[in-house]
């Protein structure tokens, strides 16, 4: 049985969920989940479905028959092999948990996602991602020469088809043109304090201020550095007891959780963006082990 989702993006109006159900139906197609979210602020709907379908519906044919619809609502859709996994290049620099974090949950399937290629300002990281039959790319990058180094990275991410591009913690910032280039297929993973904390050893920062909570974003990347519309977002509590050693290695932590939550909700098309923000919907119970997150 083929498993497919529909992803729908319109203004808000009077009909739509009996439309999709109803065109679902005709096509001999059972939903198997299904979440909305009507924003009344902007007028917005989104919609995500999960459905199967017995007689191995074609995906094309499904695309070519929703037309009619899409366009009697003014509709932005996608329907998406639930089978298939997206590729996804990650970059990274001399911070390795992260990358060392989707490493592994891609082995064990805990991720929905195939990394096509991994590239680095840095050679560090060479050994461990040949290690799992994943192509290494070193691209440097200074001053001088980032628009060069940009086209370089740009071909690796084309030539490997791949969909979305993971920022585990890559210390360079990427230019206007990229980010609108690939606007809403960029992730990145940052510390976010309470207070913030800027600059160089931003957890000692926060030990000296004696904070209670450390934490990490993950967000889509744009031109306005770190403030990308969010994806996900986690703290932990820190006590007194603890040392900057803790802090760093807590936030470690909740950094590789946080990202690998963003990347799993982008990959199972669960995100919308929605202006300035997003619009995560959330699986229904029983939904999540079919969608492989550890």
């Amino acid at each position: 049985m083929k498993k497919f989702c529909l992803t729908v993006t319109c203004s808000t109006a009077r009909g739509i969920v009996a439309a999709i159900s109803g065109f679902l139906a005709e096509h001999g197609c059972n939903i198997t989940d299904s979440s909305q979210f009507d924003d009344v602020g902007t007028g917005n709907f989104f919609m995500r479905i999960s459905f199967e379908s017995q007689d191995g519906a074609d995906l094309a044919k499904l695309r070519a028959d929703f037309a009619p619809i899409a366009k009697s609502f003014d509709m932005t859709s996608a329907f998406h092999d639930e089978a298939e996994k997206m590729k996804v290049v990650i970059m990274v620099s001399r911070f390795g948990h992260c990358l060392n974090d989707l490493l592994y949950r891609v082995k064990i399937g805990a991720l929905p996602v195939e990394i096509v290629a991994v590239i680095s300002n840095h050679m560090d990281y060479q050994k461990v991602v040949v290690n799992n039959d994943i192509p290494f790319h070193c691209i440097r990058v200074t001053p001088e020469n980032k628009p060069e180094a940009e086209a370089a990275i740009m071909k690796v991410v084309e030539d490997a088809g791949a969909e979305l591009i993971v920022l585990a913690r890559y210390m360079q910032i990427l230019s206007d043109e990229m980010c609108r280039k690939m606007s809403g297929r960029i992730i990145n993973i940052h510390h976010s304090f309470l207070p913030s904390f800027k600059g160089a050893n931003p957890y000692k920062q926060a030990f000296a201020r004696g904070v209670k909570l450390i934490g990490a974003t993950s967000h889509y990347v744009t031109s306005d550095l770190d403030e990308g519309p969010i994806i996900e977002q986690d703290v932990v509590r820190i006590t007194h007891a603890q040392s900057p050693d803790d802090f760093v290695s807590l936030g470690r932590d909740v950094e590789s959780q946080v990202l690998a939550r963003a990347i799993h909700a982008h990959a199972n098309h669960r995100v919308f963006l929605n202006g300035n923000k997003t619009v995560v919907v959330q699986a229904s119970p029983g939904s999540y082990s079919s969608e492989r997150m550890g």
